[in-house]
Protein backbone atom coordinates (compact mmCIF):
# COMPACT_ATOMS: atom_id res chain seq x y z
CA UNK A 1 0.00 0.00 0.00
CA UNK A 2 1.47 3.38 -0.99
CA UNK A 3 1.37 6.46 1.24
CA UNK A 4 -0.92 8.79 -0.72
CA UNK A 5 -3.20 8.71 2.34
CA UNK A 6 -0.56 10.67 4.28
CA UNK A 7 -0.76 13.69 1.93
CA UNK A 8 -2.85 16.81 2.48
CA UNK A 9 -5.75 17.65 0.20
CA UNK A 10 -3.78 20.57 -1.24
CA UNK A 11 -0.85 18.28 -2.05
CA UNK A 12 -3.05 15.64 -3.64
CA UNK A 13 -4.84 18.16 -5.83
CA UNK A 14 -1.63 19.89 -6.90
CA UNK A 15 0.13 16.64 -7.73
CA UNK A 16 -2.92 15.46 -9.65
CA UNK A 17 -3.05 18.70 -11.68
CA UNK A 18 0.65 18.38 -12.47
CA UNK A 19 0.23 14.77 -13.55
CA UNK A 20 2.52 13.42 -10.83
CA UNK A 21 -0.14 11.07 -9.47
CA UNK A 22 -3.35 9.63 -10.82
CA UNK A 23 -6.72 10.05 -9.14
CA UNK A 24 -7.16 6.29 -9.32
CA UNK A 25 -3.94 5.74 -7.36
CA UNK A 26 -5.03 8.25 -4.71
CA UNK A 27 -8.47 6.71 -4.31
CA UNK A 28 -7.07 3.18 -4.29
CA UNK A 29 -4.62 4.16 -1.56
CA UNK A 30 -7.40 5.49 0.64
CA UNK A 31 -9.70 2.55 -0.06
CA UNK A 32 -6.89 0.17 0.92
CA UNK A 33 -6.34 2.22 4.05
CA UNK A 34 -10.05 1.99 4.91
CA UNK A 35 -10.03 -1.77 4.33
CA UNK A 36 -6.96 -2.21 6.52
CA UNK A 37 -7.89 0.06 9.44
CA UNK A 38 -11.59 0.84 9.60
CA UNK A 39 -12.48 -2.53 11.05
CA UNK A 40 -10.98 -1.39 14.36
CA UNK A 41 -12.09 2.24 14.10
CA UNK A 42 -15.63 1.98 12.71
CA UNK A 43 -15.62 5.38 11.02
CA UNK A 44 -17.64 4.38 7.93
CA UNK A 45 -21.18 3.14 7.48
CA UNK A 46 -20.88 2.85 3.70
CA UNK A 47 -17.80 2.77 1.48
CA UNK A 48 -18.39 3.98 -2.08
CA UNK A 49 -15.64 1.85 -3.59
CA UNK A 50 -17.09 1.27 -7.06
CA UNK A 51 -18.37 4.83 -7.50
CA UNK A 52 -15.18 6.46 -6.21
CA UNK A 53 -12.92 4.42 -8.49
CA UNK A 54 -15.14 5.11 -11.51
CA UNK A 55 -15.05 8.86 -10.84
CA UNK A 56 -11.27 8.74 -10.32
CA UNK A 57 -10.74 6.99 -13.65
CA UNK A 58 -12.94 9.57 -15.32
CA UNK A 59 -10.85 12.41 -13.87
CA UNK A 60 -7.63 10.76 -15.01
CA UNK A 61 -8.87 11.39 -18.55
CA UNK A 62 -9.24 15.11 -17.96
CA UNK A 63 -6.84 17.59 -19.52
CA UNK A 64 -4.60 19.57 -17.16
CA UNK A 65 -6.71 22.72 -17.55
CA UNK A 66 -9.89 20.94 -16.55
CA UNK A 67 -8.14 19.41 -13.55
CA UNK A 68 -6.98 22.82 -12.39
CA UNK A 69 -10.45 24.32 -12.86
CA UNK A 70 -11.85 21.96 -10.23
CA UNK A 71 -10.30 22.81 -6.82
CA UNK A 72 -11.01 19.37 -5.33
CA UNK A 73 -10.21 17.21 -8.36
CA UNK A 74 -8.25 14.13 -7.35
CA UNK A 75 -9.20 14.55 -3.68
CA UNK A 76 -11.20 11.97 -1.67
CA UNK A 77 -13.91 13.31 0.66
CA UNK A 78 -16.06 11.48 3.20
CA UNK A 79 -19.58 12.65 4.07
CA UNK A 80 -21.43 12.39 7.38
CA UNK A 81 -24.38 10.06 6.95
CA UNK A 82 -27.04 12.67 7.74
CA UNK A 83 -26.29 14.44 4.44
CA UNK A 84 -28.30 12.88 1.61
CA UNK A 85 -26.46 11.42 -1.36
CA UNK A 86 -28.06 10.00 -4.45
CA UNK A 87 -26.93 6.46 -5.16
CA UNK A 88 -25.69 5.82 -1.61
CA UNK A 89 -27.64 4.97 1.55
CA UNK A 90 -28.36 7.76 4.04
CA UNK A 91 -29.41 6.47 7.45
CA UNK A 92 -28.58 9.30 9.88
CA UNK A 93 -27.30 6.49 12.09
CA UNK A 94 -30.87 5.31 12.75
CA UNK A 95 -32.76 2.06 12.18
CA UNK A 96 -35.78 4.09 11.15
CA UNK A 97 -33.91 5.04 7.95
CA UNK A 98 -32.43 1.61 7.33
CA UNK A 99 -31.75 1.17 3.59
CA UNK A 100 -33.08 4.67 2.74
CA UNK A 101 -31.79 5.84 -0.64
CA UNK A 102 -32.27 9.52 -1.36
CA UNK A 103 -33.58 10.44 -4.82
CA UNK A 104 -31.52 13.66 -4.79
CA UNK A 105 -28.20 15.11 -3.63
CA UNK A 106 -27.86 17.65 -0.83
CA UNK A 107 -26.72 21.11 -1.93
CA UNK A 108 -23.25 20.52 -0.45
CA UNK A 109 -22.94 17.25 -2.40
CA UNK A 110 -23.79 19.09 -5.62
CA UNK A 111 -21.08 21.62 -4.78
CA UNK A 112 -18.54 18.94 -3.92
CA UNK A 113 -19.12 17.15 -7.20
CA UNK A 114 -18.92 20.43 -9.11
CA UNK A 115 -15.57 21.11 -7.42
CA UNK A 116 -14.26 17.70 -8.51
CA UNK A 117 -14.34 15.91 -5.15
CA UNK A 118 -14.40 12.12 -5.10
CA UNK A 119 -16.81 10.85 -2.43
CA UNK A 120 -15.36 7.71 -0.81
CA UNK A 121 -18.20 6.98 1.59
CA UNK A 122 -20.61 7.91 4.39
CA UNK A 123 -19.41 8.20 7.97
CA UNK A 124 -20.88 7.10 11.27
CA UNK A 125 -22.65 9.45 13.70
CA UNK A 126 -24.77 9.54 16.81
CA UNK A 127 -28.33 8.80 15.71
CA UNK A 128 -29.85 11.88 14.04
CA UNK A 129 -26.73 13.77 15.24
CA UNK A 130 -27.94 13.57 18.85
CA UNK A 131 -24.87 12.82 20.94
CA UNK A 132 -21.31 13.72 21.81
CA UNK A 133 -19.52 10.39 21.50
CA UNK A 134 -20.71 8.46 18.38
CA UNK A 135 -21.77 5.69 20.76
CA UNK A 136 -25.45 6.31 19.98
CA UNK A 137 -25.34 5.12 16.37
CA UNK A 138 -27.81 2.33 15.67
CA UNK A 139 -25.07 0.42 13.84
CA UNK A 140 -21.86 0.48 15.88
CA UNK A 141 -19.72 2.86 17.94
CA UNK A 142 -16.71 4.63 16.45
CA UNK A 143 -13.32 4.43 18.19
CA UNK A 144 -10.79 7.22 18.57
CA UNK A 145 -7.66 6.58 16.45
CA UNK A 146 -5.48 7.99 19.25
CA UNK A 147 -6.66 5.37 21.71
CA UNK A 148 -9.18 2.81 20.52
CA UNK A 149 -10.74 2.43 23.96
CA UNK A 150 -11.89 6.07 23.85
CA UNK A 151 -14.64 7.93 22.02
CA UNK A 152 -13.90 10.11 18.99
CA UNK A 153 -16.47 12.68 20.12
CA UNK A 154 -19.73 13.33 18.36
CA UNK A 155 -21.93 13.54 16.66
CA UNK A 156 -19.53 13.81 13.70
CA UNK A 157 -17.22 11.23 15.26
CA UNK A 158 -17.05 9.07 12.15
CA UNK A 159 -15.85 11.98 10.02
CA UNK A 160 -13.33 13.08 12.66
CA UNK A 161 -11.91 9.59 13.13
CA UNK A 162 -11.69 8.99 9.38
CA UNK A 163 -9.67 12.18 8.84
CA UNK A 164 -7.44 11.62 11.88
CA UNK A 165 -6.62 8.04 10.86
CA UNK A 166 -5.76 8.89 7.25
CA UNK A 167 -8.82 7.18 5.81
CA UNK A 168 -9.68 10.40 3.96
CA UNK A 169 -8.01 13.83 3.84
CA UNK A 170 -11.32 15.71 4.05
CA UNK A 171 -14.76 15.09 5.49
CA UNK A 172 -18.03 16.90 5.99
CA UNK A 173 -19.68 17.03 9.40
CA UNK A 174 -22.66 18.84 10.86
CA UNK A 175 -22.67 21.00 13.98
CA UNK A 176 -25.77 21.69 16.08
CA UNK A 177 -24.13 22.31 19.46
CA UNK A 178 -20.49 21.46 18.78
CA UNK A 179 -20.74 18.28 16.72
CA UNK A 180 -17.92 19.28 14.37
CA UNK A 181 -15.67 21.11 16.83
CA UNK A 182 -15.83 18.68 19.77
CA UNK A 183 -14.85 15.54 17.78
CA UNK A 184 -12.22 17.59 15.95
CA UNK A 185 -10.76 18.44 19.36
CA UNK A 186 -10.89 14.83 20.57
CA UNK A 187 -9.29 13.48 17.38
CA UNK A 188 -6.62 16.16 16.90
CA UNK A 189 -7.87 17.67 13.64
CA UNK A 190 -9.36 20.96 12.42
CA UNK A 191 -13.14 21.37 12.38
CA UNK A 192 -15.10 24.49 11.52
CA UNK A 193 -18.74 25.54 12.00
CA UNK A 194 -19.70 28.37 9.62
CA UNK A 195 -21.97 31.30 10.37
CA UNK A 196 -25.58 30.13 10.38
CA UNK A 197 -26.83 30.39 6.80
CA UNK A 198 -23.46 30.40 5.03
CA UNK A 199 -23.71 26.73 3.97
CA UNK A 200 -26.99 25.39 2.63
CA UNK A 201 -28.91 22.95 4.81
CA UNK A 202 -30.84 21.64 1.79
CA UNK A 203 -30.45 17.87 2.03
CA UNK A 204 -29.20 17.85 5.62
CA UNK A 205 -31.45 15.60 7.70
CA UNK A 206 -32.78 18.06 10.26
CA UNK A 207 -32.10 17.85 13.96
CA UNK A 208 -32.63 21.43 15.20
CA UNK A 209 -33.19 23.66 12.19
CA UNK A 210 -32.25 26.98 13.80
CA UNK A 211 -28.92 25.55 15.00
CA UNK A 212 -27.73 23.01 12.38
CA UNK A 213 -24.80 23.84 10.10
CA UNK A 214 -22.64 21.73 7.77
CA UNK A 215 -18.91 22.34 7.90
CA UNK A 216 -15.43 21.03 6.97
CA UNK A 217 -13.11 18.67 8.84
CA UNK A 218 -9.46 18.27 7.84
CA UNK A 219 -5.94 17.74 9.14
CA UNK A 220 -4.88 21.36 8.56
CA UNK A 221 -6.41 24.82 8.54
CA UNK A 222 -5.52 25.22 4.87
CA UNK A 223 -7.34 22.02 3.92
CA UNK A 224 -10.39 22.96 6.01
CA UNK A 225 -10.54 26.28 4.21
CA UNK A 226 -10.32 24.55 0.83
CA UNK A 227 -13.32 22.38 1.67
CA UNK A 228 -15.30 25.26 3.17
CA UNK A 229 -14.81 27.40 0.06
CA UNK A 230 -16.16 24.55 -2.06
CA UNK A 231 -19.45 24.29 -0.13
CA UNK A 232 -20.32 27.81 1.04
CA UNK A 233 -22.72 30.13 -0.75
CA UNK A 234 -26.33 31.16 -1.14
CA UNK A 235 -28.90 28.49 -2.03
CA UNK A 236 -32.48 29.53 -2.90
CA UNK A 237 -33.74 26.12 -1.72
CA UNK A 238 -32.72 26.98 1.86
CA UNK A 239 -34.78 29.88 3.19
CA UNK A 240 -32.16 30.60 5.86
CA UNK A 241 -29.30 30.79 3.35
CA UNK A 242 -27.53 34.14 3.61
CA UNK A 243 -25.11 36.09 1.47
CA UNK A 244 -21.99 37.18 3.32
CA UNK A 245 -21.44 40.95 3.58
CA UNK A 246 -18.10 42.34 2.44
CA UNK A 247 -17.06 43.54 5.91
CA UNK A 248 -13.53 42.68 7.05
CA UNK A 249 -11.60 43.01 10.27
CA UNK A 250 -10.55 46.56 11.07
CA UNK A 251 -7.04 45.36 11.92
CA UNK A 252 -6.64 43.15 8.85
CA UNK A 253 -3.51 41.05 9.34
CA UNK A 254 -3.16 42.12 12.96
CA UNK A 255 -1.99 42.49 15.56
CA UNK A 256 -5.40 41.45 16.84
CA UNK A 257 -7.22 41.93 20.08
CA UNK A 258 -8.16 38.45 21.24
CA UNK A 259 -10.78 38.01 23.95
CA UNK A 260 -10.46 35.41 26.69
CA UNK A 261 -13.88 35.03 28.34
CA UNK A 262 -13.48 34.46 32.06
CA UNK A 263 -16.52 32.17 32.04
CA UNK A 264 -14.65 29.70 29.79
CA UNK A 265 -11.45 29.52 31.87
CA UNK A 266 -12.88 28.64 35.28
CA UNK A 267 -13.24 25.39 37.18
CA UNK A 268 -13.78 22.05 35.47
CA UNK A 269 -11.02 22.23 32.87
CA UNK A 270 -8.63 19.28 33.00
CA UNK A 271 -5.08 20.31 33.98
CA UNK A 272 -3.61 18.96 30.72
CA UNK A 273 -6.11 20.96 28.67
CA UNK A 274 -5.31 24.12 30.60
CA UNK A 275 -1.56 23.56 30.16
CA UNK A 276 -1.88 23.13 26.39
CA UNK A 277 -4.11 26.21 26.20
CA UNK A 278 -1.62 28.29 28.21
CA UNK A 279 1.18 27.33 25.83
CA UNK A 280 -0.95 28.24 22.80
CA UNK A 281 -1.92 31.59 24.33
CA UNK A 282 1.74 32.33 24.97
CA UNK A 283 2.42 31.68 21.29
CA UNK A 284 -0.28 34.21 20.39
CA UNK A 285 1.35 36.78 22.67
CA UNK A 286 4.71 36.10 21.01
CA UNK A 287 3.12 36.94 17.66
CA UNK A 288 2.26 40.39 19.01
CA UNK A 289 -1.46 39.89 19.59
CA UNK A 290 -3.11 41.45 22.61
CA UNK A 291 -4.98 39.05 24.89
CA UNK A 292 -7.86 40.73 26.70
CA UNK A 293 -10.04 39.30 29.46
CA UNK A 294 -13.70 39.71 28.59
CA UNK A 295 -17.01 38.52 29.96
CA UNK A 296 -19.88 36.64 28.33
CA UNK A 297 -22.18 36.87 31.33
CA UNK A 298 -25.01 34.61 30.16
CA UNK A 299 -22.75 31.63 29.41
CA UNK A 300 -23.96 29.76 32.49
CA UNK A 301 -27.44 29.54 30.93
CA UNK A 302 -26.20 28.16 27.60
CA UNK A 303 -26.55 24.43 28.21
CA UNK A 304 -30.04 24.74 29.68
CA UNK A 305 -31.05 26.99 26.80
CA UNK A 306 -29.59 24.66 24.20
CA UNK A 307 -31.20 21.57 25.69
CA UNK A 308 -34.61 23.22 25.55
CA UNK A 309 -34.40 24.66 22.03
CA UNK A 310 -32.67 21.73 20.30
CA UNK A 311 -34.99 18.96 21.60
CA UNK A 312 -38.05 21.13 20.94
CA UNK A 313 -37.05 21.54 17.30
CA UNK A 314 -36.08 17.86 17.12
CA UNK A 315 -39.50 16.74 18.37
CA UNK A 316 -41.06 18.68 15.51
CA UNK A 317 -38.57 17.62 12.83
CA UNK A 318 -38.66 13.94 13.73
CA UNK A 319 -42.44 13.74 13.66
CA UNK A 320 -42.12 13.05 9.91
CA UNK A 321 -40.76 9.56 10.63
CA UNK A 322 -44.09 7.79 11.02
CA UNK A 323 -43.79 4.71 8.83
CA UNK A 324 -46.04 6.14 6.11
CA UNK A 325 -43.96 7.89 3.48
CA UNK A 326 -40.44 6.46 3.69
CA UNK A 327 -38.11 4.64 6.02
CA UNK A 328 -38.90 1.82 8.42
CA UNK A 329 -42.49 0.65 8.92
CA UNK A 330 -43.78 -1.81 11.49
CA UNK A 331 -47.39 -2.79 10.84
CA UNK A 332 -49.89 -2.56 13.70
CA UNK A 333 -53.52 -3.41 14.32
CA UNK A 334 -54.54 0.18 13.51
CA UNK A 335 -52.96 3.40 12.27
CA UNK A 336 -52.06 4.77 15.69
CA UNK A 337 -50.51 1.47 16.74
CA UNK A 338 -48.47 1.44 13.53
CA UNK A 339 -47.14 4.94 14.31
CA UNK A 340 -46.29 3.99 17.89
CA UNK A 341 -44.64 0.66 17.08
CA UNK A 342 -42.63 2.05 14.17
CA UNK A 343 -41.25 4.93 16.22
CA UNK A 344 -40.64 2.77 19.27
CA UNK A 345 -38.61 0.21 17.33
CA UNK A 346 -37.03 2.69 14.92
CA UNK A 347 -35.64 5.29 17.35
CA UNK A 348 -32.88 4.70 19.87
CA UNK A 349 -32.93 5.66 23.55
CA UNK A 350 -31.18 9.02 23.20
CA UNK A 351 -33.44 10.15 20.36
CA UNK A 352 -36.53 9.13 22.35
CA UNK A 353 -35.21 11.06 25.36
CA UNK A 354 -34.82 14.24 23.33
CA UNK A 355 -38.16 13.90 21.60
CA UNK A 356 -39.83 13.59 25.01
CA UNK A 357 -37.92 16.59 26.38
CA UNK A 358 -38.81 18.69 23.35
CA UNK A 359 -42.45 17.68 23.25
CA UNK A 360 -42.81 18.53 26.93
CA UNK A 361 -41.16 21.94 26.43
CA UNK A 362 -43.60 22.75 23.62
CA UNK A 363 -46.73 21.41 25.29
CA UNK A 364 -49.65 23.51 26.47
CA UNK A 365 -48.94 25.14 29.80
CA UNK A 366 -45.16 24.75 29.46
CA UNK A 367 -44.35 26.57 26.21
CA UNK A 368 -44.00 30.02 27.80
CA UNK A 369 -42.08 28.73 30.82
CA UNK A 370 -39.58 26.67 28.83
CA UNK A 371 -39.27 27.17 25.07
CA UNK A 372 -40.20 30.85 24.93
CA UNK A 373 -37.96 31.67 27.90
CA UNK A 374 -35.09 29.76 26.28
CA UNK A 375 -35.47 31.82 23.10
CA UNK A 376 -35.28 35.01 25.16
CA UNK A 377 -32.09 33.83 26.86
CA UNK A 378 -30.71 32.91 23.43
CA UNK A 379 -31.12 36.57 22.45
CA UNK A 380 -29.15 37.60 25.53
CA UNK A 381 -26.35 35.18 24.63
CA UNK A 382 -26.22 36.63 21.11
CA UNK A 383 -26.03 40.14 22.60
CA UNK A 384 -23.12 39.05 24.80
CA UNK A 385 -21.16 38.15 21.68
CA UNK A 386 -22.20 41.33 19.85
CA UNK A 387 -20.88 43.42 22.74
CA UNK A 388 -17.70 41.37 23.04
CA UNK A 389 -16.90 41.73 19.35
CA UNK A 390 -17.19 45.47 19.80
CA UNK A 391 -14.07 45.17 21.96
CA UNK A 392 -12.07 42.35 20.34
CA UNK A 393 -11.46 40.83 16.91
CA UNK A 394 -11.66 37.18 17.99
CA UNK A 395 -12.50 35.12 21.03
CA UNK A 396 -10.39 32.13 22.04
CA UNK A 397 -11.50 29.34 24.39
CA UNK A 398 -10.81 25.67 25.03
CA UNK A 399 -12.95 23.63 22.62
CA UNK A 400 -13.81 21.18 25.38
CA UNK A 401 -12.97 21.06 29.10
CA UNK A 402 -11.51 17.57 28.71
CA UNK A 403 -9.92 15.09 26.31
CA UNK A 404 -11.55 12.02 24.80
CA UNK A 405 -13.18 9.91 27.50
CA UNK A 406 -13.41 6.09 27.63
CA UNK A 407 -16.14 4.38 25.64
CA UNK A 408 -19.13 3.60 27.84
CA UNK A 409 -18.00 5.79 30.75
CA UNK A 410 -20.92 8.24 30.44
CA UNK A 411 -23.70 5.87 29.38
CA UNK A 412 -25.46 6.24 32.73
CA UNK A 413 -24.89 9.99 33.07
CA UNK A 414 -26.44 11.90 30.13
CA UNK A 415 -26.17 15.20 32.03
CA UNK A 416 -22.38 14.87 32.23
CA UNK A 417 -22.39 14.10 28.50
CA UNK A 418 -24.49 17.19 27.79
CA UNK A 419 -22.19 19.43 29.88
CA UNK A 420 -19.33 18.59 27.52
CA UNK A 421 -20.92 21.03 25.04
CA UNK A 422 -20.50 23.99 27.42
CA UNK A 423 -17.85 25.76 25.30
CA UNK A 424 -19.30 25.00 21.87
CA UNK A 425 -23.10 25.35 22.10
CA UNK A 426 -22.98 29.13 22.55
CA UNK A 427 -21.69 29.62 19.00
CA UNK A 428 -24.71 27.76 17.62
CA UNK A 429 -27.13 29.73 19.78
CA UNK A 430 -25.53 32.98 18.59
CA UNK A 431 -25.14 31.85 14.96
CA UNK A 432 -21.44 32.81 14.80
CA UNK A 433 -18.57 30.85 13.19
CA UNK A 434 -16.25 28.73 15.29
CA UNK A 435 -13.17 26.66 14.55
CA UNK A 436 -11.36 24.03 16.61
CA UNK A 437 -7.70 23.29 16.00
CA UNK A 438 -5.23 21.01 17.80
CA UNK A 439 -2.74 22.78 20.06
CA UNK A 440 -1.06 19.93 21.92
CA UNK A 441 -1.44 16.69 23.80
CA UNK A 442 -2.51 15.83 27.33
CA UNK A 443 -1.37 12.37 28.44
CA UNK A 444 -1.13 11.37 24.78
CA UNK A 445 -4.56 12.68 23.78
CA UNK A 446 -5.25 15.78 21.63
CA UNK A 447 -6.32 19.13 23.04
CA UNK A 448 -8.36 21.56 20.95
CA UNK A 449 -8.43 25.37 20.99
CA UNK A 450 -11.56 27.12 19.74
CA UNK A 451 -11.59 30.36 17.75
CA UNK A 452 -14.84 32.35 17.61
CA UNK A 453 -15.38 35.26 15.23
CA UNK A 454 -18.13 37.75 14.34
CA UNK A 455 -20.77 36.57 11.85
CA UNK A 456 -19.52 36.10 8.26
CA UNK A 457 -15.84 36.44 9.23
CA UNK A 458 -14.91 32.93 8.09
CA UNK A 459 -12.00 34.14 5.97
CA UNK A 460 -10.50 36.01 8.91
CA UNK A 461 -11.16 33.02 11.18
CA UNK A 462 -9.11 30.76 8.92
CA UNK A 463 -6.41 33.44 8.72
CA UNK A 464 -6.09 33.68 12.49
CA UNK A 465 -6.09 29.90 12.99
CA UNK A 466 -3.47 29.42 10.26
CA UNK A 467 -1.21 32.01 11.90
CA UNK A 468 -1.28 30.07 15.17
CA UNK A 469 -0.94 26.71 13.42
CA UNK A 470 2.25 27.94 11.75
CA UNK A 471 4.04 28.46 15.09
CA UNK A 472 2.81 25.32 16.87
CA UNK A 473 4.51 21.92 16.75
CA UNK A 474 2.64 19.57 14.44
CA UNK A 475 0.93 16.65 16.15
CA UNK A 476 2.25 13.17 15.33
CA UNK A 477 0.02 10.61 13.69
CA UNK A 478 -2.45 9.02 16.14
CA UNK A 479 -0.89 6.29 18.21
CA UNK A 480 -3.95 4.04 18.45
CA UNK A 481 -3.60 2.59 14.94
CA UNK A 482 -0.61 1.33 12.96
CA UNK A 483 0.24 3.86 10.27
CA UNK A 484 2.82 1.94 8.33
Amino acid sequence: MDNHWRATAHELHQHFVEGKISAEAVVSSHLQRIAARDGEIGAFLHVNEEGALARAKEQDGWAEGKRADHPLSGVPVAVKDNIVTRGMPTTAGSKILRDFMSPFDAAVIEKLLAAGAIIVGKTNLDEFAMGSSTEHSAWHPTHNPWELSRVPGGSSGGSAAAVAAGLTPLALGSDTGGSIRQPASYCGIVGMKPTYGRVSRYGLIAFASSLDQIGPMARSVEDARLLYEAIEGVDPRDSTSTAAPSATLARGNGPWRIGLPREYFGEGIEPGVRAAMDQALERLRSLGHQLVEISLPHTSYAIATYYLIAPAEASSNLSRYDGVRYGMRVDGHDLVNMYETTRDQGFGAEVKRRILLGTHALSAGYYDAYYLTAQKVRTLIRRDFDQAFGQVDFIVTPTTPDCAFPLGSRDDDPIKMYLGDIFTATANLAGIPGLSMPVGLSEGLPVGLQWLAPPFQESQLFQAAAALEAVLPKLPWPTGVDHE
